[in-house]
């Protein structure tokens, strides 16, 4: 029969091989796929209205959106260290006469100064609302290590993955601030040697822009962060890594082929490393 999703298949078939399908197809047909060129479209457009210097609004050509994120936050503004809501705690303890001893008491995190602080209140610290204030101060990263508090990552992946997608150059019409990304992603890079672990957010950054990158934008910050993707399985690494990199690799320049190299060296010392760490008895060989 003529279902409405076995025309849109049909279609798809006559698009790409005509000969294939003999049948006359309505020409409206609802669409069921989505165009696999949408985010080398969006590319090219941008590389388009970017070289002739119009400035219309913005389309985001991350993942192959239309819509722009917001953008009216700036990332560099959020890695001070804000006031918790902690310093107003006593204040309405002592309103409702609460217990002062209580073992629920918390320390404000803008009060942590000193590394026999930490380890005197680590059990009573509040994480700071801005999760971006956490990759500049090597005390609450060293807290990351020693509790793995899943609400913790998740809070500093969502917000790491928001600015990553919003503050893109290669990726974004209207932003132009190479520099202001490149310090974000320094800083992103140096809390993952603290860490000695890679983000997720990172990684998921990189799998979606790498096909996007022209190989020159923020490159030795891009190569730095792709030698701490966490390990996983060779088909991902090969789909989503090697292939973008490889069409870049073939048609530049040696010191970008060298580039490559170096980071993917350090990217499999990173593993080697995690994977001594982390080691099975099992399958120690």
């Amino acid at each position: 029969g003529m279902q409405s999703h076995l025309q849109a298949l049909l279609s798809l078939y006559k698009l790409f091989c005509p000969e294939l399908v003999t049948i006359t197809l309505p020409r409206k047909t609802k669409t069921y796929f989505k165009n696999s060129e949408g985010p080398w479209k969006a590319a090219i457009s941008t590389v388009r209205q970017r070289n002739q210097g119009s400035s219309p609004l913005a389309q985001a050509a991350f993942l192959g959106t239309t819509q722009p994120q917001s953008r009216k936050r700036k990332w560099n503004a959020q890695l001070a260290v804000p006031v918790s809501s902690a310093s107003n705690l006593e204040e309405d303890r002592a309103k409702n006469c609460v217990d002062l001893f209580s073992t629920n008491e918390t320390f404000p995190v803008e009060q942590l100064q000193t590394f026999p602080q930490l380890l005197q209140n680590i059990h009573h610290l509040e994480f700071p609302s801005q999760m971006g204030s956490v990759l500049t101060n090597p005390l609450l990263l060293h807290y990351m290590n020693c509790f793995r508090d899943e609400s913790i990552y998740l809070r500093l992946y969502y917000w790491m993955g928001q600015i990553l997608q919003e503050e893109c150059t290669w990726c974004v019409i209207d932003n132009t601030d190479e520099k202001e990304f490149k310090s974000f992603l320094e800083t992103v890079y140096k809390a993952e040697c603290f860490l000695q672990e890679g983000f997720s957010a990172c990684e998921e950054f990189l799998y979606k822009s790498l096909p996007l990158w022209d190989g020159s934008s923020c490159r030795p910050e891009v190569l730095k962060l792709v030698s701490w993707i966490p390990l996983s399985s060779f088909s991902e690494i090969k789909s989503y890594l090697y292939g973008p990199l490889a069409q870049l690799f073939f048609t530049s320049s040696i010191y970008f082929k060298c580039s490559v190299l170096e980071s993917l060296k350090q990217l499999l010392q990173n593993w080697l490393n995690c994977n001594m760490i982390h080691m099975d008895p099992e399958y120690d060989s």
